[in-house]
């Protein structure tokens, strides 16, 4: 779906859940110890609760208290680090458009809207990527074990 709305000047990563928006890159080291520690028990259960209009965007609203619980666990482990964004709280969602015309937006979540059911979505794994001004880079992935 995000190769087919996407802009594909901006889809730089695949399709993901953003758990932080900017980590210090100095955190590296600890982030991925703790992705794999929080890796090594079963993926967070998850479904796609909605269709969500961002504006000039859309995207599927993630409903998952697991996955708030794991986010919590980091956010917790890296207080006083996190930006004001990322402070703010947690709307998981999974981001099919961005960046387009509200009209465009708004076509395309009522298309979706129109067949849409609730279902289960599986969560593969954590990853940590550097933005490089553009292009990212990917630095550390791991995938859920148990």
């Amino acid at each position: 779906m995000r190769r087919a709305h996407f802009p594909p000047e901006r889809n730089q990563v695949p399709a993901h859940v953003t758990l932080f928006h900017h980590l210090p890159p100095s955190l590296l080291p600890e982030l991925k110890a703790r992705m794999k520690q929080a890796c090594a028990g079963p993926a967070p259960r998850a479904r796609l609760g909605d269709v969500l209009l961002l504006g000039r965007g859309v995207a599927y609203r993630i409903d998952s208290p697991d996955l708030a619980a794991l986010r919590g666990d980091l956010a917790d482990a890296f207080t006083g680090l996190l930006t004001p964004q990322d402070q703010a709280g947690f709307r998981p969602h999974l981001t099919v458009q961005n960046k387009v015309e509200p009209r465009v937006a708004r076509a395309l979540a009522e298309q979706l809207r129109a067949d849409f059911h609730p279902r289960l979505l599986a969560i593969a794994g954590l990853a940590a990527w550097y933005y490089r001004g553009g292009p990212w880079e990917l630095a550390s992935e791991t995938r859920f074990r148990g």
